[in-house]
């Protein structure tokens, strides 16, 4: 049995407050939590199934408690609908000490990213194209959101994220002398566009897109043109989409 006041601790954390209370997160999944056990987050609690101990033998000192139970305790646990044999409940790392000077190739800055999904996807898209450094307003999504967990797959210990106000990135951007791009709907074809090796690239909020402020601060705006023949075409691409994209020309234009 796993216990009221441990699956009420767990369900709390799908919330900022209690994360932030707690100074824990959530990590659920068999893949992630395996992830987890071999990297170097603190596991405060594990939770799993005899399915996930045949596929992935733990020691008792991989966590500071282990509840070993069935599919259905955990389920009450879990906040999957469809969960899988493990879940993982981990202390938030301290925050990674802001750089000094603009990292090397490409940075990646989100200007108010609301939805979880989004935040997610961006941050395995970072990892998959080796971007190592993305920053964040404050008012974007928590990067600790069990839905952010969940889409970024594991990528999330695996890139640095920097929660900041755009005039801090900005003035890094400055020293190096990197220009700033940002996307819009009219900005310069990023197919025809020539990029550099060391730049920042500012993507907006699903809705309102890059605020005025930012904006402001953009030396270069680009956009992904529409090959759509159809009379009637659609108004624009997800912000995970369209930064997948762009993080893929401007790492094309690298290996050139």
């Amino acid at each position: 049995m796993i216990g009221k006041s441990t699956t009420k601790l767990v369900n709390s954390l799908a919330l900022k407050k209690y994360r932030t209370k707690e100074n824990c997160f959530l990590i659920e999944g068999d893949k992630m939590v395996k992830e987890a056990l071999d990297s170097d987050l603190k596991i405060k609690l594990l939770i799993v199934t005899d399915q996930f101990l045949n596929r992935f033998p733990i020691a008792q000192t991989d966590a500071e408690r282990i509840i070993e139970t069935d599919a259905k305790e955990l389920k009450k646990a879990s906040l999957l609908q469809h969960p899988q044999n493990g879940l993982a409940v981990c202390e938030i790392p301290e925050k990674s000490k802001f750089p000094d000077s603009l990292p090397e190739g490409l940075s990646i800055f989100l200007d108010g990213i609301q939805d979880p999904g989004n935040m997610g996807t961006i941050v395995r898209i970072c990892d998959w194209y080796g971007i190592q450094h993305v920053f964040c307003s404050p008012d974007s999504v928590d990067l600790y959101n069990p839905k952010v967990i969940q889409a970024s797959m594991g990528s999330f210990h695996r890139i640095q994220l920097h929660e900041c106000d755009f005039e801090a990135l900005a003035g890094l951007a400055e020293k190096a002398e990197a220009p700033v791009f940002g996307a819009f709907m009219n900005g310069d074809n990023i197919y025809q566009t020539q990029l550099p090796q060391q730049a920042v690239l500012v993507m907006g909020n699903e809705g309102k897109g890059i605020r005025p402020a930012v904006e402001k601060q953009i030396t270069n705006k680009l956009s992904i043109p529409n090959f759509s023949e159809n009379e009637i075409k659609a108004e624009s691409l997800n912000v995970s989409v369209a930064t997948a994209i762009l993080c893929s020309e401007f790492k094309r234009a690298y290996s050139k």
